[in-house]
C-alpha cells in the first residue's frame, strides 16, 4: 500500500512546491513508483514538471467536484516511475462548489483511495492556505512534511499550521502524522541561517529531518525548464539534498516500529 504525504505550509515562499516536485522525482529516481498530486490552483507543480496548465482538460478539480476517476486524469511524465495528477486555475472555485456537499472534507481521500495501492508514494503539493482544498489534502494524507525556510520569520505561522493539524487529527484524520519539519533555503555562510537551524532543532528535536535543503541556483532554474532539478543537473547540491531526503524518508518508513 502506498504512503500519502502532504507538503504543507500556509506561509508562501518556503520551498513547498520545490519540495513536492523534487522529492517526488527523487523517489522515482530510487525506482519507487510515485504520484505527484498538484492540489494548488496556481498549478506550479504541473508546469514545473513540464505540462502547460492551460492545456489540461481534466485535473484534480474534476476528480473532487465532478467525480471523474483519478486513473482517467493521471499523466505519465518524462521520468520513469513518476506520474502527475495535474491542477489548473478552476481549482480556485472548488471550495465554493463543494461547500454544500456531504463529507466535503473527504473528497480527495475517497478519490485517492481508488489508486493508492498502485503507488509506493503519493506526494500532495498543498495550496499555501488553510482552506478546504488543503483540509482535503491533510484528511487524505498519512503524514505531512512542513517546509520551513532558514530565514528571520521561519517560525511565523508554524504554530497555526500545527494547530490545524491537531484539529484535523481530532476531527477528520486521527492517523495523520507529522513526517517531519524540513529546513529549506539554507545558506551556511549566513549566521542567521545557522541560528534558525539551531532554534528549530531545539524546539522540535526529532521532528526535524537530518537533511537540510540549501539555497541552490539549479533548484531555482529547473522549473523554467519544466523539469525537476535531478534532470536539470543531477550533480547540483539541491538535487543531491532532495535525493538524500527521499532516502531518509524511505529509511524512516522501513525501520521497525518500536
Amino acid at each position: 500500500m502506498g504512503k500519502i504525504i502532504g507538503i504543507a505550509n500556509q506561509k508562501g515562499g518556503v520551498g513547498k512546491t520545490t519540495t513536492a516536485i523534487n522529492l517526488a522525482a527523487s523517489f522515482a529516481a530510487l525506482d519507487l513508483k510515485t504520484l505527484l498530486v498538484d492540489a494548488d490552483p496556481q498549478a506550479n507543480s504541473t508546469s514545473g514538471i513540464g505540462f502547460d496548465p492551460r492545456e489540461i482538460e481534466n485535473s484534480v478539480y474534476e476528480s473532487m467536484v465532478d467525480g471523474v476517476p483519478m486513473d482517467k486524469i493521471i499523466l505519465p511524465t518524462e521520468i520513469q516511475s513518476l506520474y502527475l495528477l495535474p491542477s489548473h486555475i478552476d481549482l480556485v472555485g472548488a471550495e465554493v462548489e463543494m461547500i454544500n456537499l456531504e463529507k466535503r472534507e473527504e473528497k480527495m481521500k475517497k478519490a485517492l483511495a481508488t489508486i493508492k495501492d498502485d503507488y509506493d508514494y503519493i506526494i500532495i503539493d498543498c495550496s499555501p492556505s488553510l482552506g478546504l482544498i488543503t483540509v482535503n489534502a491533510l484528511t487524505a494524507a498519512d503524514s505531512v512534511i512542513i517546509p520551513v525556510q532558514c530565514e528571520f520569520f521561519a517560525l511565523e505561522g508554524l504554530g497555526k499550521l500545527l494547530n490545524t493539524i491537531k484539529i484535523i487529527q481530532a476531527r477528520l484524520n486521527p492517523e495523520l502524522a507529522i513526517e517531519g519539519i524540513l529546513l529549506t533555503m539554507y545558506d551556511s555562510r549566513l549566521r542567521l541561517s545557522n541560528q534558525v537551524v539551531e532554534e528549530v532543532r531545539q524546539h522540535f528535536q526529532n521532528m526535524v529531518f537530518d537533511t537540510i535543503i540549501p539555497r541552490n541556483i539549479k533548484l531555482s532554474e529547473s522549473p523554467s525548464y519544466g523539469v525537476p532539478a535531478i534532470m536539470h543537473d543531477s550533480e547540483s547540491k539541491g538535487s543531491i539534498s532532495y535525493l538524500n531526503l527521499a532516502k531518509e524518508i524511505v529509511r524512516k518508513n522501513s525501520a521497525p516500529k518500536s
